[in-house]
């Protein structure tokens, strides 16, 4: 049972903000929140889409207890800026999570990656493999997220929104479409609480940012671009990697362990089958002992 002080709520999501600091890149502020101690082996978090940085919260006591962490919400995301007029990309997310790396954390590093997260996480390491980042990636744990295209199964919201009344749409979500719309996703018996809902939307929004839905799923187009060079990384990886997965998720469950058993048999993976697509906050006792078993095994 994780303590109620680590729980996602509105009080929560104001004090992890305040626990954060704003970093400058390319004339944008940039969210981070870091934790641990300095020798500890140091570990980079890249979260999911609506969301943001905030969905580590449950599990970050025991990660900063072990490792040196450091998180931030992407550009458009959480409590980072939300320009309205600019080209969400995911190379350009990617350099603002190798830049924060290289600044913050200064040294070879790990990667646990969440949603949309996983395809900065897989350019990061295409990256570590050729050679061209200034630190190595020593290991990468994903947790539900489209690792391969063919293999997302986006809701339909989500196609709607990538549609031609994407930004017409955007104008018409509200918190309660959007609890609807987001608990889809989460396991039978994990469903989030009210509060859990209260402070997604909240973070989601601030700055505007409900009002960018349309925008940040350029993903989904930047996937399919990228697509045989993110898969690459799977097929030979230039470090270890793992799979963690809330099966019961609808849009990169079960169905994506098993793409990815056929494609390489070698990648090690945790099936949660009674959590969805978030279970870092839907369970996160079973994703911190899961991550444990991988990293006590490199």
């Amino acid at each position: 049972m994780i303590n109620n002080s680590t729980t996602i709520t509105p009080q929560s999501a104001t004090q992890w903000q305040e626990d954060g600091q704003l970093f400058e890149w390319q004339g944008h502020q940039i969210f981070v929140r870091t934790g641990g101690e300095d020798s500890a082996p140091p570990l980079l978090l890249l979260h999911g889409f609506p969301t943001s940085s905030l969905d580590w919260l449950p599990m970050w006591a025991d990660l900063t207890a072990r490792y040196r962490v450091l998180a931030f919400d992407f550009l458009g995301f959480g409590y980072s800026d939300k320009p309205r007029r600019h080209d969400y990309d995911l190379q350009e997310q990617t350099d603002l999570a190798e830049h924060l790396a290289e600044t913050l954390l200064g040294e070879d590093f790990h990667l646990l990656v969440h949603d949309y997260g996983v395809s900065p996480g897989q350019e990061l390491l295409a990256r570590s493999g050729e050679g061209s980042m200034a630190h190595r990636i020593l290991s990468c744990a994903f947790l539900n997220g489209g690792l391969l295209p063919a293999q997302h199964r986006a809701r339909r919201i989500q196609k709607l929104l990538i549609g031609p009344f994407g930004g017409l749409i955007v104008h018409l979500m509200n918190r309660k479409s959007f609890g609807e719309n987001f608990s889809q996703v989460f396991g039978k018996d994990t469903q989030p609480s009210a509060a859990e809902l209260d402070a997604y939307w909240t973070v989601i929004s601030h700055k505007g940012g409900n009002r960018l839905q349309h925008k940040l799923l350029h993903y989904i187009a930047d996937r399919r671009t990228h697509g045989a060079r993110w898969e690459a990384v799977l097929k030979a990886p230039p470090c270890p990697i793992a799979l963690i997965n809330g099966t019961q998720d609808p849009v990169s469950g079960g169905h994506l362990v098993d793409a990815i058993a056929a494609l390489n048999p070698d990648v090690p993976a945790w099936r949660l089958d009674h959590l969805g697509h978030y279970p870092q906050t839907e369970g996160a006792a079973d994703v911190i002992a899961a991550y444990a078993e991988f990293r006590g095994g490199l």
